[in-house]
């Protein structure tokens, strides 16, 4: 198993240093050895490098830079290259999780987008599904029509029609006026264009040429064309799909480009890979082609770490908990697969994404979240962030408002001699003033009460986002065991695990950069989808034959040109299915082999069972239609990171520790108990340590309230028994 060192920030140099001795770095044979994961958050930004010859893995935290992301990032693998002893030209490969797409939307600070369509049809993105944030009300803000993605006046409609079922050119298009179109645009100063034309998915032919005259007339413009981002049917999710494409496309691709580049100054010679919302790993390029792909990038990769966190403890039923500075990010994994969305819950802030994405739910519950009194005198936590600038009010960086990390400090579960080697130096009395001025005495209570409160508040936001997540989904937290990811993860695990009935929680050897390390547990992964319309009970096998095989030529060209052999690739089938009637269907996995009657009784069979397990119901006398199909193709690595440490047997025994203070949160209100605080880095394989107690490390910190037990197995990890 991989040793691991840490880092930690240099207050002579500025960059980070080891806490360990190492040894001379030995000579390195392949770069393709070495690996960093790189995930970028609202506050901070972790990172892992990965040495696979030495089999030694090195650590690195350091906070966010919010006007120019990679600069942390670029800055954190010079210091992690340092750390290790190595150049940057000796990295084989670096995987990069980011939030830069999703907070586009969140800043409403995308590209100015045209949108050129159908005539007839350039008020669907307007009228969405009449669905409406507040059903009864007439007075209220709907958002994609109050901040649309493209603004009327520059949405245009052109001649031409495709009609059902077979796609059929019934008007031709009119080129001229599409040119027309085009350089209306242009005048404009669009930056970005999306083409949506109706039936797209069945034929493309309209928006392939609509396509080459953009390139002709306008070839500085990013382009989106729905046929190559969502070809599938329903009409207003493919059309705001392909437009919060081109929306947020220009941005992200300059950003990837000025990251890559960055890259290549300091001598980084390997190509940049960036996480997918799906949990795959996809190029550079690939990522810039399809940026909208990208909105669940660093969630995705903490899900994948928690699946290989818990297989290494010997388990597959579990939940991830990640919490970062900004949220807190839920994940169900049952038997250790990583879920996908149904296609229609894939909404991000206000708008309708139609892309695989890992089933994970986020909310406004991380360390940096603000509590307040809002102004009906309700006490409140998240969803707003004190972010990385100005941070927490404790940080001394400007920040004026309480947050839930002002609350750890006040009630002792964070120490300033924890932050020390990650160079932060605390001030616990200017948080806890904080606390007194906007919180303590608006509610008429003490200061630890207050900071209790925002602890209590923001851990029950996440027991409601785990419940929402697994027993609304058919799943009992009882049978699965939590794993506590990010900084503020392992602070909240036993409280929830406790509220929810978890047995068992498990905390790994690096939580607070498991996002970090799940992307060196992933694999080169892209999907291809279609809408396919076929009964059944009876089906036209060979037109399903011809689709599925398009579609697995197009994944493996796409895993070819990033340099991958056929022996590498695997692809999985998958369709959607409904009974007959239907307005919504579920995604079944299909077996390969032949097209035929065989096949066809394997998916309808595997139907009725998913649909029975979601909805508790079958109904054997339906007929099952196929909707859509896709496949996934992906690329294995030839070594994946496993996220284990080994540490020395030591043998049940009492680690060394200090004494102190805390309160702890009880029914009838909190107490005052005497913890012991451990260093992480001290504690061997075999320990047993006893709440209440306090584990710190360089990246996160362990709770274990009075009652719990936590025990490191051989792992590295802390299994914790609430």
């Amino acid at each position: 198993m991989p040793h691991v060192r840490f880092a930690q920030r240099s207050a002579d140099r500025g960059i980070a240093k080891t806490i360990a001795s190492v040894s001379p770095a030995a000579p390195r044979l392949e770069a393709v050895l070495i690996q960093i994961g790189v995930d970028i958050g609202g506050t901070f930004t972790d990172l892992v490098l990965w040495d696979d010859a030495a089999d030694s893995v090195w650590v690195h935290k350091l906070a966010s830079t919010p006007h120019d992301p990679s600069e942390a990032a670029v800055a954190g693998i010079v210091a992690l290259c340092d750390l290790a002893g190595i150049r940057p030209a000796d990295v084989g490969r670096v995987f990069h999780g980011t939030t830069v797409a999703t907070n586009i939307l969140i800043e409403r600070s995308g590209a100015k987008v045209g949108l050129i369509t159908t005539k007839g049809f350039r008020d669907v993105l307007y009228i969405g599904r009449k669905k409406r944030p507040l059903t009864f009300s007439n007075y209220q803000d709907v958002p994609w029509q109050t901040h649309p993605l493209v603004k009327r006046r520059h949405r245009l409609g052109v001649e031409e029609r495709v009609a059902p079922p077979k796609g059929e050119v019934v008007v031709a298009l009119d080129e001229k006026e599409a040119i027309a179109a085009i350089r209306k645009l242009k005048a404009a100063g669009v930056e970005s264009v999306a083409v949506c034309f109706l039936f797209s998915f069945l034929n493309p032919r309209h928006e392939k040429r609509v396509k080459a005259l953009l390139k002709r007339e306008f070839k500085e413009a990013f382009l989106s064309t729905s046929h190559e981002v969502v070809p599938l049917y329903r009409e207003y999710e493919r059309f705001a799909t392909t437009c919060l494409n081109a929306y947020v496309g220009p941005k992200t691709a300059r950003y990837i480009d000025r990251f890559a580049q960055a890259l290549r100054y300091i001598g980084l010679r390997s190509e940049l890979r960036l996480m997918s919302s799906a949990g795959g790993v996809v190029t550079a390029d690939g990522a810039k082609l399809l940026p909208v792909s990208l909105l669940l990038s660093g969630p995705a990769a903490g899900l994948i770490s928690g699946i290989a966190s818990g297989v290494a403890a010997g388990t597959t039923n579990v939940i991830t908990l990640d919490v970062g500075g900004t949220s807190a990010d839920i994940g169900v994994a049952p038997n250790g697969e990583l879920r996908e969305k149904h296609l229609l819950d894939t909404r991000i802030r206000d708008y309708d994404a139609m892309m695989p994405m890992a089933d994970i739910d986020t909310i406004g519950a991380g360390g940096g979240s603000i509590a307040y009194v809002d102004p009906g005198g309700m006490f409140r936590v998240g969803p707003r962030s004190a972010g990385a600038v100005p941070g927490p009010v404790c940080y001394g960086r400007g920040g004026t408002e309480p947050t839930v990390t002002d609350a750890l400090v006040a009630v002792r579960w964070l120490r300033a001699e924890g932050f020390h080697h990650a160079g932060l130096t605390i001030d616990a009395a200017r948080g806890a003033a904080a606390i007194a001025d906007k919180l303590a005495k608006p509610l008429g209570l003490g200061i630890e009460e207050a900071a209790l409160g925002v602890l209590r508040i923001v851990a029950h936001n996440m027991v409601e986002a785990i419940t929402l997540n697994s027993i609304r989904k058919g799943f009992d937290p009882r049978h699965f065991v939590l794993v506590a990811l990010g900084g503020a993860g392992p602070v909240f695990a036993v409280p929830i695990a406790r509220e929810l009935g978890i047995p068992k929680v498990i905390v790994p050897p690096h939580p607070g950069v498991g996002a970090a390390m799940g992307l060196l547990c992933s694999d080169v992964s892209y999907t291809f989808q279609g809408t396919l319309w076929e009964n059944l009970a009876r089906p036209n096998l060979r037109r399903i034959d011809r689709s599925y095989e398009e579609l697995e030529e197009r994944a493996r060209r796409r895993l070819g040109a990033d340099g991958y052999d056929a022996d590498a690739i695997a692809i999985r089938r998958r369709t959607n299915c409904r009974y007959v009637g239907q307005g919504y269907e579920l995604t079944v996995e299909a077996p390969h082999g032949p097209i035929d009657n065989v096949w066809v009784s394997a998916v309808v069979a595997a139907f009725h069972a998913l649909h029975e397990g979601t909805y508790r119901r079958r109904f054997a006398d339906k007929e099952v239609q196929l909707i859509n199909l896709g496949v996934v193709g992906t690329a294995r690595r030839q070594r994946r990171f496993v996220p284990a440490t080994a540490v020395d047997a030591g043998g049940p025994r009492n680690a060394s520790s200090t004494a102190g203070d805390a309160l702890f949160p009880t029914a009838n209100g909190f107490e005052r108990a005497h913890a012991r605080y451990y260093d992480r880095g001290q504690i061997k394989a075999g320990d047993v340590i006893e709440g209440a107690a306090i584990i710190e490390q360089l990246d996160a910190t362990t709770v274990l309230p009075p009652g719990s037990r936590a025990e490191a197995d051989r792992a590295g990890n802390l299994i914790v028994y609430p």
